[in-house]
C-alpha cells in the first residue's frame, strides 16, 4: 500500500513538472515572449528533465514487476487521471481565460469509468 501511495505522490510531482514544461510557455506568455522559440524549447526540456526524475521512480515503485501493487495497465490509467487532474488545476489557476465546462466534467467521469474497468479483476 505504501509503495502505491508513494508512486501516486511521485506521479503528481512528475505531472506538475510536465504540465509546466508543456503549457507554462502559454500561461506565462507575457513573461517569456521576448525569447525565441529555441530558448523556450530548451527551457521546457530543462523543466521536463525534472518530470523524468520523478516519473521513472514512480513507475518502478508502482509496477508489479518491481514489487509494486499495480499492473502496467493500472499504472498508465492512474498516470492519465493524475495528469488530467494536475492539468485541470493548472488551467483553473493560471489560465484565467479558460473555464471548466460540463463536457470537461463528462470527460473526467469517463476517465473514472476507465479506472473502474482497468482495475476490475
Amino acid at each position: 500500500m505504501l509503495r502505491g501511495l508513494a508512486a501516486v505522490a511521485l506521479l503528481i510531482v512528475s505531472n506538475t513538472f510536465m504540465t509546466f514544461a508543456w503549457y507554462g510557455q502559454i500561461a506565462f506568455k507575457s513573461r517569456i515572449e521576448r525569447y525565441g522559440l529555441a530558448t523556450i524549447v530548451l527551457l521546457s526540456w530543462g523543466i521536463a528533465l525534472f518530470e523524468y526524475w520523478f516519473l521513472v521512480p514512480a513507475n518502478r515503485l508502482g509496477s508489479l514487476q518491481f514489487g509494486g501493487p499495480f499492473s502496467i495497465w493500472e499504472l498508465k490509467v492512474i498516470q492519465e487521471v493524475v495528469s488530467l487532474t494536475v492539468f485541470s488545476a493548472f488551467v483553473l489557476f493560471f489560465m484565467k481565460s479558460e473555464a471548466l465546462r460540463w463536457n470537461h466534467i463528462a470527460g473526467f467521469l469517463c476517465l473514472i469509468l476507465a479506472v473502474y474497468f482497468i482495475f476490475r479483476k
